[in-house]
Order: structure tokens, then C-alpha cells, then sequence
């Protein structure tokens, strides 16, 4: 005998086949079924749970378990979906950023096995003092502290990154190949993100390179402007001006944007470096082999 589930489900497939989003947590399709529930003639017993046990056995519904460290994450699939929408939802307002946007933007020729999610901190107060040479002599001395929020998703690796709070700025909005939305941050933050986390990009070579291969899409006043909006307390202004003409590939005059103001300490292109030289002009120590 055809159950209610049965009966209705070629209907509950039209809705979930015009989603506008494939990627859903258990409450987005509890509301979903709350919405429907009269039109599908489902009773009041047919739960939550016995609906999606159904939706998995019986349709492309698919569950995606995700063990991060931190926090697991549960969702559900409908149909086809690439890593990277997945992993720009396995987090409320997360982005894909770091070496992933890299790929994304054609930045490097890798394509790394990782892939690079930002789920933002909570709003913080700015640090009681402001830094001092010494403190950041210190602090650059040490390795630079890495993320353990990572799990396997599918034949890749996700890498939650947890980032500070910006609002999600200069983040923009793609489509991937079967045309499902996810996010990610533009060529500008990229840049940004990847001076101030190198490890999360494949070093400072491959930094160096991202910045050769922008040469003709960034827009140097767009990247300063987010740069400054982003309120670092580090003058990566200095790291970012390094790079642009390291790289040979911008003009002089559009450069000294990033020398608008005296720089006050020496800086440091990463960390824990051994053999380094080092930019009077830019004031940055940097890798000697770079």
C-alpha cells in the first residue's frame, strides 16, 4: 500500500528541484516541509526525522558529514554538488578564501587538495596598546600559528579558517560549473589574505606569483581601500607594496599609493624565517631566496 511520502513524492521533488541552493542544514528542510505539508497531505505524525530518513532512501537527497575539530557540521545535499559549495556553506556566511580563491581566480596553477574556508570571529575590541617594534619582532620570530579545524570532505581536505571580522568585505558571489552559488573573495581580499596568512596559500613564492599574474584585474585603489577598511593593527601596507614591486609587473607611480604615509616599524613578509634580506624601501624583512 503507497504510503502519503509516496504518493507525494514526485511534488516534494518539484520543490526541492527548484531551490535556488542544493546545500541545506536539517532546520531549511524542516521549514520546507512545514511550508508544504498541507499541500503534500502529510500528517501531522509524518516528523522531521521520518521525513528526511525517507528523502535519503528514496530521492537524491544525500547527507554530508563534516567532522570538523571545532565544531561538526551536518548537511544535506540535493543532487550534484562540487566541494566548493559545499564548503562555502559547511558554515553560516562562510567564504572560500586562501589558496582556494587563488585556484578560483586563477592565481596560481595549483590546485590544491585543500580547500580554504573563512567563518569570521565574533566582533573584538582593538588590542589595549598598539604594537611596538619589540612585540612584533616577537611575534614574527615564532611559526605562525595554524588553524586544526580540518576535516576530510570527499576527496579533499576542508580547512575552516577562523578569520577576524570584517562583514564579509570584499567578498563576491560565483557559480560553478552546473551554475550553484557560493561564495568567495575577490582578486583585492584575496591579496590581502594571503599577505597576512602565507602558509594558508602555498608560501610566500606563490604569494609572489598571485601578485604577477593580477597585474592586469586588481585595482591597486580598491585593494588599499579594503586594506584600510579591514583596520589590521600590522602595517601590511608595507607587505603588500613589497610584493607589488617585487613582482615587476605594476608601474612605479601606482605603487606609492602604498607609501602614502611614513612607514613606523620594520616588518616581516612571514614567519619564522632563517636566511632573510631586507627592503629599506619597503622596510620588510623577507626570505632570501624570494
Amino acid at each position: 500500500m503507497a504510503t502519503r511520502l509516496s504518493i507525494a513524492k514526485a511534488d516534494i521533488i518539484k520543490v526541492f528541484d527548484k531551490l535556488p541552493v542544493r546545500v541545506l542544514r536539517q532546520a531549511e528542510i524542516g521549514r520546507l516541509l512545514e511550508e508544504n505539508r498541507a499541500f503534500w497531505r502529510l500528517a501531522q505524525s509524518t516528523s522531521l526525522g521520518l521525513f528526511i530518513k525517507y528523502l535519503l532512501e528514496s530521492t537524491k537527497l544525500q547527507k554530508v558529514h563534516l567532522p570538523l575539530p571545532h565544531r561538526a557540521e551536518t548537511l544535506f545535499i540535493w543532487g550534484a554538488v562540487s566541494p566548493y559549495v559545499v564548503a562555502s556553506a559547511a558554515k553560516p556566511g562562510a567564504y572560500l578564501c586562501h589558496y582556494t580563491a587563488m585556484h578560483l581566480h586563477e592565481l596560481t596553477d595549483q590546485v590544491p587538495e585543500t580547500i580554504y574556508a573563512n567563518f569570521e570571529q565574533r566582533p573584538v575590541a582593538p588590542p589595549a596598546s598598539p604594537p611596538t617594534q619589540a612585540s612584533i619582532d616577537a611575534a614574527f620570530r615564532r611559526p605562525q600559528r595554524l588553524t586544526t579545524n580540518i576535516c576530510p570532505l570527499w576527496d579533499k581536505r576542508l580547512c575552516m579558517v577562523n578569520g577576524k571580522h570584517t562583514g564579509r568585505r570584499g567578498v563576491e558571489e560565483k557559480t560553478d560549473a552546473d551554475g550553484l552559488p557560493f561564495s568567495v573573495t575577490g582578486i583585492e581580499r584575496t591579496l590581502i589574505d594571503i599577505t597576512v596568512r602565507p602558509a594558508y596559500a602555498g608560501g610566500v613564492s606563490e604569494v609572489l606569483e598571485a601578485y604577477r599574474r593580477a597585474a592586469d584585474r586588481v585595482s591597486l585603489n580598491k585593494l588599499s581601500a579594503t586594506l584600510k577598511k579591514m583596520e589590521f593593527v600590522y602595517p601590511y601596507e608595507q607587505s603588500i607594496g613589497f610584493y607589488l614591486e617585487h613582482s615587476g609587473a605594476y608601474e612605479a607611480s601606482r605603487i606609492e599609493l602604498f607609501r602614502a604615509h611614513p612607514f613606523k616599524f620594520d616588518f616581516y613578509l612571514t614567519y619564522a624565517m632563517k636566511k632573510t634580506k631586507y627592503s629599506a624601501r619597503w622596510r620588510v624583512h623577507f626570505p632570501a631566496g624570494l
